[in-house]
């Protein structure tokens, strides 16, 4: 039996006119006629059609605004093939790519084949022709860096601190600062290789002496001065930036005074400058390799651009924020590739992996083989062993802890060291507290000092210590009384709030020899040992080895000290305190014997101390970080050569860096003025461009293809965040700021002055006349006003207001009043 039939409608037969592919993609557009006009012919209604539906052969820019559903992120560019706009030459300045390995890169330098290996002298001199112009900006620099670069034989500034750092490289004493060592362990190198031993004290404003090769030190510290022109030249070209805009950049970072100036003496910053110019270079260049993802050279820039922020951060911390550059860059690259669904879960998981081990792992990596290195090198006793572990400073060649006696009796004199992070020794001087209870001070101190030790008596309740009877040892759950043995004061506590942590209670040293009372007595608690174990192994208390804690019989609160800084009537120093709460886990009511004096035991065996690179590492780090903290102005003195970051971007202050009497040489921290405002001035330009760009393609205009918006937001977002996450942090900052704080910063408004001028003239529908016009006036007007100001950092001779003309805003202190 058959189905039932159905029948189908497929509506009217067809027109007898055969339909096209271009009857589906074909939008009419409105059109200006009225119904006495029905026939309007082709020509005629696209002149009627409005100014932004014209053709890319006509239209006024050849950068488009994005078509819909780009995300607008570095790696932002159409993927597929289409139409090449080309520029006012006719060269394919932003055609895409083939397709590659792992997509195409649209929005930086466009990839081109490699030329065949050269058959002869002029063809190679061909093929490297674009590298001219860096080589001569590159013997510029070596002029400008190196001219009259030992003029003054006296420290300048803070060559005081890092000239003195790398003398105790050289003797090997270890020493501390606030700053990561790589860079002070290249300033030991440039000693090394100059010739120099180290015995100089560097003191400020002293003159050098004939035995310390001062000029060639600074002379090996201004070739990472150097280097910053040829690298700020490609990096423009790696940002994909016209040549007129590499120029400008090469001549303002060769031309700006700040970076010569800071560049010609034995400080950090230029080797801070050096690696943050090196990360953002080879960020652009792996930028640029990603339309072959994993092969030789991705991986080669990836883990170069790792290795630089390992170095940049192991130069100084402020190195971390050109590392959030590398980060915010890497997320929201690797987002647009998880949003790519042609991509394969396994190389999602490969593109992840490798910015892991490359921009995460590798960086931790050189940043700890900086501190490895500086532990081995400095393996003698110096000036900053206070701030380490006490087992740390026993391995110090010429510390003598190891001989000290390991078990802490009755009568034995000691230090206490504070085991938490950056924690310092138990410490109290004749000055008392100005608030509260007015007695004696107890502070942690993080330098030897006799005021540090202290006597483990018996309680006042007991019979008086008697040299002559038999020893009795220290152990968990013992009572004693400290007393301080140059004012012989005991330490003590009571019911009065600390001077900063209001709620614990204060902690000072009381009565004498004969006078106290039970405010004076400490229950010894065992944590553990290094070597006996947990608390209920620990039959006698060693010095060094083990952890203790000290209870107040009385209130029942611990002995702490949490790195809460005292303000200058307490010379800065960290606050004890006694913390209520019993917290077993709280690493600052650890203590630790360190010195140990009792002629009656003998010394101890070396075999028992050995301390971890991992703890030592952590620990200098979070001692660093304390110290930094502590650098807060002082309200109660006014630094001249203090400024605000506000001050910064309209270079409103400068700073003097030496002396100014009319017999010395004068350096004064200056940048170039058109350099310092045309920067800050583009940032405003960008974004008023952004926003007008953003509102037109809201009304769907279209001003640049997809190729050239995304080569407009990628150079812009690596200018503008570079320079927003290295200003802004120092407006959260406690610490006391400086302008050359500013200079890292300055680069990144130096690309965005590139950038919004390659923008708006050189990579824009001009004539070719206007463009060499516009760029002679900006290049004339950035080396005349270096050429003027160039004095400031080569440095200025007899009195200073015989020199007219400097001082171009009033806020600046050049001339004597």
């Amino acid at each position: 039996m058959r189905p039932g039939q159905v029948q189908i409608d497929f509506g009217p037969p067809p027109d007898h006119t055969p339909r096209t592919s271009s009857d589906f993609e074909e939008i009419s557009y409105p059109t200006q006629f009225t119904p006495s006009q029905p026939h309007v012919s082709h020509s005629r209604l696209q002149e009627s059609l409005p100014l932004h539906y014209m053709s890319e052969d006509t239209s006024a820019r050849r950068r488009v605004a994005k078509g819909p559903g780009s995300s607008g992120g570095f790696m932002s560019g159409n993927d597929y093939d289409g139409d090449t706009q080309n520029d006012d030459e006719g060269k394919d300045v932003y055609s895409k790519l083939r397709p590659g390995i792992g997509g195409r890169v649209t929005s930086g330098r466009i990839h081109r084949p490699y030329p065949p290996p050269p058959t002869s002298i002029s063809e190679f001199i061909h093929q490297n022709l674009e590298h001219l112009p860096p080589a001569i900006y590159t013997l510029f620099s070596c002029w400008t860096r190196f001219h009259k670069i030992g003029l003054t034989d006296i420290v300048v500034w803070d060559e005081a601190h890092f000239g003195k750092f790398g003398s105790h490289y050289l003797k090997r004493e270890f020493y501390f600062d606030v700053h990561p060592p790589l860079g002070k362990m290249l300033v030991a190198l440039a000693g090394l290789l100059s010739g120099y031993n180290g015995t100089f004290e560097f003191k400020s404003g002293e003159k050098y002496p004939d035995s310390v090769p001062y000029v060639a030190m600074r002379v090996m510290m201004a070739m990472f001065g150097v280097a910053l022109v040829p690298l700020g030249w490609y990096t423009a070209v790696e940002l994909g930036m016209s040549p007129w805009a590499c120029h400008l950049v090469a001549l303002m970072v060769l031309c700006d005074v700040g970076w010569l100036c800071i560049s010609r003496f034995i400080l950090l910053d230029s080797m801070l400058l050096f690696f943050t110019f090196t990360t953002v270079f080879f960020l652009t260049k792996f930028h640029n390799q990603q339309y072959q993802s994993f092969s030789f050279d991705w991986w080669l820039w990836l883990s170069l651009t790792g290795i630089s922020i390992g170095c940049v951060t192991s130069v100084k911390w402020v190195g971390l924020f050109v590392t959030a550059l590398v980060g915010i860059y890497t997320i929201e690259d690797l987002w647009d590739k998880f949003g790519d669904l042609r991509m394969s879960t396994r190389n999602q998981m490969r593109h992840w992996s490798a910015r892991v081990i490359c921009l995460i792992i590798l960086p931790i990596l050189v940043y700890m083989a900086s501190f490895k290195l500086h532990f081995m090198i400095l393996n003698h006793s110096g000036p900053g062993d206070a701030q380490m572990s006490s087992l740390f400073q026993a391995h110090l060649v010429g510390n003598d802890f190891w001989k000290d006696p390991l078990e802490v009796a009755f009568g034995s004199k000691i230090t206490l060291k504070n085991m938490g992070w950056g924690g310092g020794l138990l410490h109290s001087h004749v000055q008392t507290f100005p608030a509260g209870s007015g007695q004696q001070q107890v502070t942690c101190y993080h330098y030897k000092d006799d005021n540090n030790h202290w006597l483990a008596l018996p309680p006042w309740d007991e019979p008086e210590y008697n040299p002559n009877e038999e020893l009795r040892y220290l152990k968990n759950g013992d009572v004693l009384r400290l007393q301080h043995p140059p004012t012989t004061r005991n330490l003590h506590s009571h019911v009065i709030p600390a001077p900063i942590t209001k709620l614990n209670y204060e902690v000072s040293c009381y009565g004498n020899s004969t006078v106290g009372d039970i405010h004076d007595h400490w229950v010894v608690e065992v944590v553990d040992d290094v070597r006996q174990g947990k608390a209920e192994n620990v039959n006698r208390i060693h010095s060094l080895t083990t952890r203790l804690r000290f209870r107040h019989q009385v209130l029942g609160c611990y002995l702490s000290a949490a790195n809460a800084v005292l303000p200058q009537w307490g010379f800065k120093q960290i606050e004890v305190s006694c913390v209520k709460d019993n917290d077993p886990t709280d690493s600052h009511t650890y203590w630790n014997v360190e010195s140990h004096w009792n002629d009656r035991l003998p010394p101890a065996d070396v075999k028992y101390y050995k301390s971890p690179f991992l703890r030592d590492f952590w620990h200098l780090n979070v001692a660093m970080m304390t110290s930094n903290n502590a650098l807060v102005p002082d309200p109660d003195k006014h630094d001249i050569l203090a400024s605000n970051p506000l001050d910064w971007p309209w270079l409103r202050l400068g700073l003097r860096m030496c002396g100014w009497g009319d017999q010395q040489q004068k350096y004064y921290l200056l940048g170039t003025p058109i350099v310092w405002w045309g920067g800050t001035l583009s940032l405003f330009a960008f974004a008023a461009l952004l926003g007008s760009y953003l509102l037109r393609q809201q009304r769907r205009y279209t001003d640049m293809d997809s190729n050239g918006w995304a080569h407009f937001l990628y150079v812009g977002k690596i200018a503008f965040y570079g320079w927003f996450l290295h200003y802004a942090p120092f407006f959260i900052m406690g610490r006391v700021t400086y302008l050359h704080h500013y200079l890292p910063t300055l680069y990144f408004s130096v690309l965005m002055f590139a950038h919004v001028l390659d923008h708006c003239i050189f990579s824009a529908q001009w004539k070719e006349k206007t463009k060499r016009v516009g760029f002679g006036i900006v290049a004339l007007l950035i080396v005349a006003n270096f050429w003027w100001f160039r004095g400031l950092a080569w440095g200025v001779a007899g009195p200073i207001n015989d020199h007219w003309g400097l001082q171009w805003r009033k806020s600046w202190n050049i001339y004597n009043a």
